[in-house]
């Protein structure tokens, strides 16, 4: 009919006719388009109780389910009683948390992303950091944290996955009906929607600023694809992570530098910048070009107050995973800022580069953000040292050992990922204050209490709600994809729900070797096909577009899934999301992870099986390495023992089947006469108690609130106060040392004789220094001795670092000293290091002079 209607050129006018709730009813509108109901389990069940169906059809988004709301459908739930007691009890608790005001005296920190995984049906997201970042703003909102979000308003967002036949990944877009998005214009003072403009190779373009709240937190989207801009700029916030390196480019000059401005254009004034990932660093120039016009300062104090108050997170443990750009694509969109900061188009690059002067190199954007930032940390405690070994490229007078780069080990937002069915039990068990202090271990040590058939009453009910919506979509896919009948119901039939069933579920990336347990197929066999014994694994998982051997993987286990050996005992679900995620991390009993160490810089899906009861099989890498305790789980060693990749997937692949065969699989199946198995009820028990509450968002917001946030800004407003009177002091300091520092000389060196004579264990080691120190006073320097082993001829390792002390001073001579007693035997290498101090510096690193002496 309607091919018809355009055939015969019929004239056609769009209308939409917005959905009109009833008066008693309009609360639901005002739920729906904050995402607070998404993590509030009261609010979620409103929402399904009005059609569970219709829900699950539209992706779990109330806004949707609101539009297909009839009038006869609305009435009757007015009539219902019980409806609308509990639509008014979720809504006085929405409107009693909206209330409460942030607590006074706090700084506002402005966090910048590229994505935002808040929930399935708001496609902002793509994996991990996403989902990471939502979790966050959700935990801020929960703890009144005075933070203020900036990312990209995506119309197609991540693709969508489909499998074929053959198990090739099939990529299709599905663009965003804005309707059903809880996103709203930001308008200025006249009522205006706030648009801001970058200026991409000679040409301007215009994004305009939506607001999503996310609880009691404001994220400002920026969206091009508006009419004031040409096509193809209105497609760069199209899809996340789409197109070329010229369009992330875009992307990343959009979030940055857009970012800024709108919340500049907003009248907005941050306290504190936190980038979340190195895509958003430009705005570090934007931020050092509005000090320079705006506050008049001098460059040197504009930088150094942009990085007093900016924090860089890195999340990526290669070097290849960081995004960098050509010198010449990026003269054509950044040029213009050599005019705006005053600098040469070197200068500029320099802050991309390890070595300036080189052409060649590409422009790195976290080399960018750690020099436009006075902190940086990783995501885990392993993360945190592979960052420093990564970064000490730009600190070559330090052992990576000395890097002021730390970690926040990343977690979860229980209120999202826990199921409804253990929330109830852990509020009943754990008693009041649990839900203000989910980081006390005498809570969770109270599930100890709680006898086992109620715990694995929870888990068999999980199971079979996750087995139960695996055959339902199951089914659809096969039929889908045009499966034999036959073989649809084989497979169906084969899933049993008294197996032991074991996820494996995300990104599809080969360094996280999604393959590894088909290394030996016969006994991979024999491990599922037990009938006394049934093992069912579930897969998972998306490859990015452009990852050739992600999607191979992907192909290979789906025909793996055809074999007759494996069929209903190995099993690809396609199309993997939040929604998948929560069902999986709550359902199965075993969440797999095998990445190759040391690449895997935290992971979060197995810290969300952890709160729902399931126990982690993984190797020590990541996050593991902290949250492994023995008899709460399984771990795979964290060291390589070959350094031959293929030997040391077969390795682990042997020791993965050793561990299922001779513990996991006799542990779940010593089962009593009730069905119950003490010992795996244990393991339940265990890592709910020693591990859930290291890994609560809860802990990761105190984490960075006490390394982070609070360190910039009380040094911030010490730089700032009586209009940046330290902040000028400062930087006339590092410049009156930084033109000294050459001048200094060695007077004198004193040290033992260790060339001829070697140092009885028991014997101080002695040793003084002079030096003639020009311009500069003893206050203005420090003099230290560092102790090294030698590991190899390029790699060093630092075993401990002294300070000499001030012995005395005459005229321009200081004269500093040491004796100290050597804890060890052993070979060292050592030697003095100059460097300046200062009591505003918050690290060496800031201000990087080191003389070897």
């Amino acid at each position: 009919m309607v091919g018809n209607l355009t055939q015969n050129n019929a004239k056609l006018k769009r209308i939409f006719i917005e959905p009109k709730l009833p008066e008693g009813l309009a609360p639901l509108h005002e739920l729906a388009t904050n995402l607070w109901w998404s993590w509030n389990h009261d609010a979620i069940e409103l929402f399904r109780s009005i059609d569970p169906q219709l829900f699950e059809t539209v992706n779990f988004n109330p806004l949707a389910l609101l539009e297909e709301l009839s009038i006869e459908k609305a009435q009757g739930l007015l009539a219902d009683a019980k409806f609308t007691a509990k639509l008014k009890q979720v809504h006085g608790d929405f409107e009693d948390y909206m209330g409460q005001a942030p607590a006074h005296g706090q700084p506002q920190i402005a966090y910048f992303c590229m994505e935002y995984g808040l929930h399935h049906s708001v496609r902002l997201y793509s994996g991990g950091l996403g989902v990471l970042a939502g979790d966050y703003l959700k935990e801020a909102s929960d703890r009144n944290v005075h933070l203020i979000a900036v990312g990209l308003l995506y119309r197609y967002g991540y693709f969508q996955q489909a499998i074929s036949l053959h198990g090739e990944q099939i990529h299709h877009l599905e663009a965003a009906k804005f309707t059903q998005l809880p996103v709203v214009p930001v308008r200025d003072e006249r009522g205006e929607w706030i648009k801001v403009h970058v200026n991409f190779a000679g040409r301007t373009v215009w994004a305009k600023v939506w607001q999503l709240n996310v609880g009691r937190i404001p994220l400002y989207l920026l969206d091009t694809d508006i009419d004031d801009n040409r096509w193809e700029d209105r497609a760069i916030t199209h899809q996340l992570y789409g197109g070329d390196n010229e369009n992330r480019l875009r992307q990343e000059i959009l979030l940055g530098i857009g970012g800024v401005r709108a919340l500049k254009a907003m009248q907005l004034e941050p306290d504190l910048y936190h980038l979340n990932e190195g895509h958003a660093a430009f705005l570090g120039l934007e931020r050092l070009r509005n000090y320079l016009k705006n506050k008049q300062l001098p460059y040197e104090q504009a930088l150094e107050i942009v990085r007093a108050t900016q924090l860089f997170t890195t999340h990526t443990p290669v070097p290849a995973g960081h995004d960098a750009f050509a010198e010449s694509t990026l003269r054509d969109y950044l040029f213009e800022y050599t005019f705006a900061l005053d600098i040469s188009w070197e200068e500029l690059v320099a802050f991309g580069r390890v070595n300036p002067e080189d052409a060649s190199e590409l422009f790195s954007m976290s080399h960018l953000a750690i020099r436009t930032s006075q902190e940086v940390n990783g995501v885990s405690r392993m993360h945190g040292e592979v960052s420093q070994k990564m970064f000490n490229v730009l600190y070559p007078e330090y052992n990576y050992a000395e890097s002021h780069v730390g970690y926040v080990t990343n977690s979860v937002h229980f209120p999202t990922w826990v199921a409804g069915e253990w929330l109830e039990l852990y509020l009943k068990t754990f008693g009041k204050g649990f839900w203000e202090d989910q980081t006390n271990r005498a809570f969770w040590n109270k599930i100890h209490q709680v006898p086992a058939d109620k715990i694995m009453a929870i888990r068999r009910l999980l199971k079979k709600r996750l087995l139960d919506w695996v055959r339902r979509h199951l089914r659809e896919d096969l039929t889908r994809r045009g499966e034999n009948p036959r073989n649809i119901f084989e497979i169906i039939n084969a899933i049993r729900e008294d197996a032991l069933v074991i996820g494996f579920a995300r990104r599809f990336a080969t360094y996280k070797r999604a393959t590894l347990l088909f290394s030996n197929e016969k006994r991979l066999a024999d491990i599922v096909n037990k009938a006394d014994r049934p093992v069912l694994f579930l897969f998972a998982g998306k490859a990015h577009p452009a990852d050739k051997g992600g999607q191979e993987y992907i192909r290979f286990i789906y025909n793996t899934t055809t074999n007759p050996d494996f069929k209903g005992k190995v099993i690809f679900l396609e199309n993997y999301g939040m929604e998948m995620a929560k069902l999986l991390v709550q359902g199965v009993d075993i969440w797999l992870n095998n990445p190759t160490r040391p690449k895997e810089a935290s992971g979060t899906s197995g810290m969300k099986a952890v709160m729902n009861g399931v126990m982690n099989f993984s190797v020590l890498d990541g996050w593991w390495c902290e949250g492994y305790k023995p008899g709460a789980g399984w771990a795979l060693p964290e060291q390589d023992t070959y350094a031959e990749p293929g030997l040391q997937n077969e390795l682990d692949a042997e020791t993965m089947y050793n561990i299922l065969e001779t513990d996991i699989i006799p542990t779940y199946f010593d089962q009593n006469a009730g069905g119950i198995s003490e010992r795996w009820v244990a393991h339940i028990k265990n890592t709910i108690a020693d591990i859930a509450p290291d890994f609560v968002m809860k802990r990761m917001l105190d984490d960075y609130q006490a390394r982070y946030y609070q360190a910039l800004w009380g040094r911030s407003q010490k730089l700032k106060k009586n209009n940046f009177i330290a902040l000028g002091q400062l930087v006339e300091w590092k410049n009156r040392v930084r033109r000294a520092w050459d001048a200094i000389e060695l007077a004198d060196l004193q040290a033992p004789d260790t060339f001829n004579r070697s140092l009885p264990l028991g014997e101080n080691f002695k040793a003084s220094v002079t030096l003639h120190l020009q311009e500069l006073s003893s206050s203005d320097v420090g003099v230290e001795v560092v102790f090294f082993r030698r590991l190899s001829e390029t790699e060093l390792e630092l075993i401990r670092t002294y300070d000499l002390d001030l012995e005395h001073q005459k005229g321009t001579l200081a004269t500093y000293s040491c004796d100290i007693t050597p804890k060890s035997a052993g070979v060292f290498e050592y030697g003095f290091r100059l460097f300046p101090i200062h009591p505003l510096l918050p690290h060496r690193q800031d201000f990087d002079l080191v003389r070897w002496l």
